[in-house]
């Protein structure tokens, strides 16, 4: 069965194209041509039916997603869906069930079934906790194993599906090599590569490549790179071993589009401020210009509780530099596992960061924040609460801070500056 990739390589232009389209406001064209490219990916399994695709990559609208996902005890399928519907309501534009623990194929169908954004998931945390169970260590995974919880997941109506296909024992010769600050803070790479070292195996994953490109083939899953030995610390960031796995990245990279698999590469981490240009353009070039899918990144490591924060300016400078996808992190991380109003936080955080960088890579963008200037203008107040990206917190400030002013804003009262300075240009220009 064809692919949105050998659809759009044939010249079709797919209903999921055209939708994809529609709601960026483009040409179907450009879509179809991005896909053909690889530029673009198309999010949106070929068996699931309650997705509204999203399309990822160049020319089109940065996008964020959200993490949730059962981790231990005292957590419950209803608590993680209720994280999701606050993510989606608070404009995600995909989530990612990261479950390491409990009913993880129970959590995966709520999940998908409170979702209609696209849902991704990083399957080797499901198979490794399984091996656990029935081996008693994790290490004791068998590749069979492995590959039957991608295939469920797959055929369940995951949208994409996140691997550490270049951890292999390349890249771990040369992190041996060069030695970090932070070895490894990758879950699924570190548990991967314990599994590489006890078994004296090469990755799986890197292995059998070819087996894995034929799920994601059969049901137009995208795939998604994930990177083993992102960097942990600023200190660790474009390292020996960070920029020997993103070669590898560029070979599977090209091994999947010539199967007819959509295919993205996902990114760090801690990254300072001077490294984001030359991080994202590396990625670019090393990877045939695949979408990137970056957490955060996080630009400095010294901010725990506010590090929404700091992955708000290095998502905005990140995505300002070319990268599409941006993962949220939430005031929790690197503390523990964030609450419902963290989750919607992240989310709108991340928002603003794609926002601004939309408005410096694609000039309609900017129509929202002009339609906001005119109503500030106006002293409309309904209508910058309609405008706002997070309506429903601007209005509960609006109402607890206004002091009882319908028209001045709230810090000035009736000197408003707004308001004494556009009553004189007004008069000047015969507008009154």
């Amino acid at each position: 069965m064809s692919t949105q990739l050998d659809r759009a390589r044939a010249g079709e232009i797919t209903p999921e194209m055209h939708r994809v389209a529609e709601k960026e406001g483009v040409d179907p064209e450009l879509v179809r041509r991005g896909v053909a490219e690889g530029t673009v990916v198309i999010l949106k399994n070929r068996v699931r039916r309650n997705c509204d695709p999203v399309g990822v990559g160049a020319g089109l609208r940065v996008k964020v997603s959200a993490s949730v996902g059962l981790a231990g005890e005292g957590d419950t399928i209803a608590g993680e869906v209720e994280k999701v519907r606050a993510a989606v309501e608070a404009g995600t534009d995909a989530i990612m069930d990261l479950s390491t623990a409990g009913d993880m194929d129970g959590a995966r169908r709520a999940v998908l079934a409170a979702a209609t954004t696209p849902v991704g998931t990083l399957p080797v945390y499901q198979a490794l906790v399984e091996a656990r169970e029935k081996y008693g260590a994790a290490v004791k995974m068998q590749v069979e194993e492995m590959f039957a919880v991608i295939e469920r997941q797959a055929a369940a109506g995951v949208d994409f599906l996140a691997l550490h296909c270049a951890t292999t024992w390349q890249t771990m010769r040369a992190a041996k090599k060069h030695r970090r600050v932070d070895y490894l803070v990758s879950h699924g790479g570190s548990h991967l590569m314990g599994w590489m070292i006890h078994n004296r195996r090469e990755n799986p994953l890197y292995e059998h490549y070819d087996r894995l490109l034929a799920i994601c083939r059969r049901y137009d899953v995208v795939l998604s790179l994930a990177d083993g030995w992102r960097p942990g610390c600023l200190a660790d960031s474009l390292d020996a071993a960070q920029v020997q796995e993103l070669v590898v990245l560029g070979e599977l990279v090209a091994r999947a589009r010539k199967h007819g698999v959509q295919v993205m590469v996902k990114g760090p981490g801690h990254v300072p401020l001077g490294h984001l240009r030359a991080t994202v353009q590396l990625e670019k070039e090393l990877c045939f210009g695949a979408p990137y899918f970056v957490f955060g990144p996080v630009v400095t490591d010294i901010a725990p509780g506010y590090d929404h924060i700091t992955a708000a300016i290095g998502g905005a400078l990140a995505a300002r530099a070319g990268a599409e996808f941006l993962c949220y992190v939430t005031a929790a991380e690197h503390l523990g596992l964030p609450d419902v109003q963290q989750v919607r936080e992240g989310v709108v955080a991340a928002r603003i960061a794609a926002h601004a960088a939309d408005v410096a890579r694609d000039p309609r963008a900017a129509r929202w924040d002009l339609e906001m200037s005119r109503a500030r203008k106006a002293l409309d107040w309904d209508r910058q609460i309609e405008l706002a990206l997070d309506s429903s917190r601007a209005a509960m400030m609006r109402r607890e801070r206004s002091r009882g002013s319908h028209q001045a804003c709230a810090m000035c009262g009736k000197y408003c500056a707004m308001q004494v300075v556009g009553q004189y240009l007004g008069k000047e220009q015969g507008v009154c």
